[in-house]
């Protein structure tokens, strides 16, 4: 491997410094009402941080994205999804570090959710009170990115 040089042909004591950014995936969740047969999204609480938002989580090294949102909805929803459309990434620091969410659309299909360490509740709620309950503003554009993928085409 041989030393970086600049473009006059001088060796650099050190490569330029890259930040990477942190990869994660997750769903915004949704189902048919068993009671109502309205549509509802779910959100999951975090203790951790005392938030609520969708679940999503980092990618493991060479993991999918789409397979490492899957797992992420498994993980902390208890819930097998079937993906659809994928809907519009997140973007924010992290730990001081970049960090890009990629989101899918994707129907609950079967499971139970059952408490654990990362993950202690979850709610179906329609869509509007999704939108008001979720803690991070942004998180709740993606209410509108899922009602559009939803949307039978004209």
């Amino acid at each position: 491997m041989s030393t970086p040089r600049s473009a006059h042909g001088q060796a650099h004591a050190h490569a330029p410094h890259r930040t990477l950014t942190v990869q994660a995936a997750g769903c915004v969740l949704w189902r048919r009402s068993p009671v109502t047969g309205e549509l509802e999204l779910c959100l999951v609480h975090r203790p951790k941080y005392d938030d609520w938002s969708w679940p999503k989580g980092k990618l493991k090294r060479g993991e999918d994205p789409l397979a490492g949102a899957l797992r992420e909805v498994a993980e902390e929803t208890g819930h097998t999804a079937v993906p659809a459309a994928e809907l519009p990434s997140a973007h924010y620091p992290a730990k001081g570090r970049p960090k890009r969410v990629r989101y899918w659309a994707a129907e609950a299909v079967s499971g139970a959710f059952t408490p654990n360490d990362e993950v202690d509740r979850i709610l179906w709620l329609p869509p509007e009170a999704a939108r008001a309950r979720l803690t991070e503003p942004g998180d709740a554009d993606l209410v509108d990115a899922l009602l559009a993928a939803l949307r039978p085409p004209p």
